[in-house]
């Protein structure tokens, strides 16, 4: 992709940093519920379809799941509820999603249901009561004619509305909507490897856009003088606010808002120009108007992480035109069994005496 889209003919790309044990590795399951021969199933939708395939216990999930997903099945059973059918748009139950703190082994559970109320809490808690590492337990509604699985209103009804997990020292709260990376054993590598690019000696001011809950934040407020994250998300901003806090951590300061306007903001209103910049953009890529504002601010180091190589390709053509030069390029497999990588980058800026 480097190649093909970016246009980068000579280009040294290291190896991937692999997972010593890649088994049993996500934090994160959502598994659709349906109901065949009169029995719910659970599983995972065949490829590029939503027919579902019945499989309660995957490999790269964590073991627990499935125990958890035979409770649930009792739950649903016994209470007579039927699933979500997309073509129809009826049906209760959609998802089952179970997220676990790899290293706290904390674990919340979300059932996400297509109505407005639910009223067989008590029951639900009582099918669950017998985990001990259950610490949450919450309901999703979302009743959107959509293939888009979490709804905007969340209800816990038993422990905590988060859970806790560990990367490196740094504790992070996560709530049934908060992205969170899936693999943490593999997260902290990725970010270790975003630290080290960084190049951070304690005077410099850094701007991580696309911030999500503050992980990658946080993880460079340990060595920069000052970190600002910027999120769309306001929901995810609050989340950073809150895991600054949780780890004692005053050199990081959280905006909600996009990109491309709040960091022009923080530069134009504020006087605030990054000597890092790291960008961690979903899927698609970062915003072009964000691309010519990088530019523009021109600081002496950008580092490119990346969950998709091909947007990934299509940005870097754009930053490295004239300004920028790649200096390595580190993939991670954050996915192990998948065709999928992280990919972290390293650019400097070129001096203009060259």
């Amino acid at each position: 992709n480097l190649m093909r889209i970016g246009g980068f003919s000579h280009i040294d790309v290291l190896p991937a940093i692999g997972m010593d044990n890649p088994v049993r590795y996500r934090n994160k399951a959502q598994y659709p519920v349906s109901i065949i021969n009169g029995e719910f199933v659970c599983g995972f939708y065949a490829n590029h379809s939503h027919r579902l395939i019945p499989c309660e216990d995957c490999l790269i999930n964590l073991e627990e799941n499935k125990h958890i997903i035979s409770a649930i099945k009792d739950f649903l059973q016994a209470c007579n509820l039927t699933s979500y059918d997309e073509t129809t748009h009826k049906g209760f139950l959609r998802h089952i999603v179970i997220k676990s703190g790899f290293h706290t082994g904390e674990v919340m559970v979300c059932l996400v249901v297509n109505a407005h109320s639910f009223k067989y809490k008590n029951e639900l808690i009582t099918s669950l009561s017998r985990f001990d590492s259950i610490k949450s337990i919450a309901i999703n509604y979302n009743t959107d004619k959509t293939n888009v699985i979490m709804g905007q209103k969340t209800e816990t009804i038993y422990g905590k509305d988060t859970i806790t997990d560990i990367i490196g020292n740094l504790k992070f709260n996560i709530s049934p909507l908060s992205f969170f990376q899936v693999n943490p054993i593999q997260t902290e590598k990725l970010y270790e490897t975003a630290l080290d690019y960084a190049g951070l000696t304690g005077s410099e001011t850094v701007i991580d856009a696309y911030c999500g809950i503050g992980t990658i934040s946080l993880f460079l407020a340990k060595r920069a003088k000052k970190v600002y994250g910027v999120e769309i998300i306001p929901e995810a901003i609050a989340a950073a606010k809150e895991n600054a806090k949780l780890n004692n951590i005053t050199n990081a300061k959280f905006y909600a808002g996009k990109s491309e306007e709040i960091i022009p903001m923080l530069h134009n209103e504020k006087g605030i120009t990054p000597d890092v910049m790291v960008v961690d953009p979903p899927r698609k890529g970062c915003d072009e108007s964000l691309l010519k504002l990088m530019l523009n601010m021109s600081p002496k180091t950008i580092v490119y992480v990346s969950c998709d190589s091909a947007t990934l390709a299509r940005d870097l053509k754009i930053l490295c035109t004239e300004n920028y030069e790649i200096k390595r390029v580190q993939p991670v497999d954050m996915f192990p069994h998948t065709p999928h990588v992280e990919t972290v980058v390293l650019m400097s800026r070129i001096s203009s005496n060259e």
